[in-house]
């Protein structure tokens, strides 16, 4: 079990490595920097996964199962939030359909925890559950990220997937989402970018996303300002933090 430093989950799960840079949002991803680090280290989950680039670990998109992690859950006693694939995503195209429907499996067996699954690739999360190849679990969230206005469909593909909780993570806020619609959103989480070369994100941007928040129902969660230092600009918020989570049962306080 990892431990997590990410403010809005307790625990990282990654049944599978790698990635491919999908859109802007990807330019800077900590996972990337991180696998690359882990590849450097001879940790042979992480191997194949990045290449370098003037300096830069790169996505290579090869995809790594990793078939010890895959059970890890069951071992876990206490209840937990689970963030699924912090270092991959689920739905890639080079993640099977028997995989993701593997990871589904120990989910629903160790139910004791809450499942955070985040993609950006919600169109085929929505299509594996209206087709009844995954099932609706209560303690299974569903989610996707949205850097700006150009990927806000991303939105409508979450809405028609069958899910418990849906989530959007607004991270890295890269532009304006001025009057998005978050109808059917349960959660939105708000994060600049950080780290090396990171983007520069606008008060603006995020009090129009906790206005769409106020305007639809939905929890609202401010993770950070970002930067190259992110402790440094904090995550406070018209003088204090955000965290709300949505209204769930299975929710760890």
């Amino acid at each position: 079990m990892a431990h997590s430093s990410i403010e809005w989950t307790e625990t990282t799960w990654n049944p599978t490595a790698g990635c491919t840079v999908l859109s802007p949002g990807c330019t800077n991803c900590y996972a990337m920097r991180m696998a690359g680090r882990l590849q450097a280290m001879g940790h042979e989950k992480y191997a194949g996964t990045t290449r370098r680039r003037n300096g830069r670990a790169l996505w290579t998109g090869r995809l790594n199962v990793d078939e010890k992690a895959l059970l890890a859950p069951l071992r876990w006693r206490a209840p937990r939030r689970v963030f699924v694939n912090s270092m991959s995503d689920l739905f890639h195209e080079k993640v099977t359909d028997q995989e993701v429907l593997q990871v589904w499996q120990v989910m629903a067996e160790a139910g004791q925890h809450t499942y955070q699954v985040l993609t950006k690739r919600p169109e085929r999360m929505a299509a594996m559950t209206q087709a009844g190849t995954l099932q609706c679990l209560e303690n299974v969230w569903l989610g996707t990220s949205v850097e700006s206005a150009e990927y806000a469909p991303r939105i409508d593909h979450l809405r028609s997937a069958s899910a418990a909780v849906r989530f959007i993570s607004f991270e890295p806020l890269l532009g304006s989402l001025q009057g998005v619609d978050l109808s059917g959103i349960d959660w939105a989480i708000v994060g600049g970018e950080s780290g090396p070369k990171a983007r520069p994100m606008q008060v603006q941007w995020v009090t129009e996303i906790r206005e769409a928040c106020r305007r639809s129902g939905s929890a609202f969660f401010f993770k950070q300002w970002g930067g190259r230092n992110k402790k440094s600009t904090g995550r406070t918020l018209d003088g204090r933090t955000w965290d709300e989570y949505p209204a769930q049962t299975h929710a760890v306080a």
